[in-house]
């Protein structure tokens, strides 16, 4: 028998979670060791593979000092009336949240928000513009 596939909200909200566990520098294991559970649950939290339950999501938002919302924020609207977007780019929103979840999006970022000089941060931006076209 196939395995089931998480539900798209469940997916979402384990990749907020770990887009801010990530944005804080805190690991799985610390996470895990804050909520009592190991890495590996953390994991299947992230992935969506296991729902996460109202009350550690309340957990999760305390020990990531961000409020419960933030965790549904840009959440996919699924089976609601209206919830197709139309002409919008609905993939814009889900690329913003996998290159902030990789590795180098997160590392680009954290460098780029300790730049002060506002002339600096334009020329990096201009710059990282010049490399994409030249390919």
């Amino acid at each position: 028998m196939a395995g089931k596939k998480p539900n798209p909200v469940d997916t979402h909200v384990g990749s907020r979670v770990r887009l801010r566990r990530m944005l804080l520098g805190m690991s799985q294991e610390r996470l895990g060791e804050s909520m009592g559970l190991t890495f590996q649950q953390v994991q299947k939290y992230e992935k969506g593979v296991n729902r996460i339950g109202a009350s550690r999501l309340f957990q999760i938002s305390r020990i990531l000092d961000v409020p419960v919302q933030f965790f549904f924020e840009e959440a996919p609207h699924i089976g609601e009336p209206g919830a197709a977007k139309g002409m919008a780019e609905p993939d814009s929103e889900a690329f913003i949240l996998e290159f902030l979840n990789s590795r180098e999006g997160l590392e680009l970022n954290r460098a780029f928000v300790k730049i002060g000089d506002a002339k600096v941060r334009k020329s990096v931006v201009d710059l990282v513009r010049a490399l994409s076209t030249s390919n």
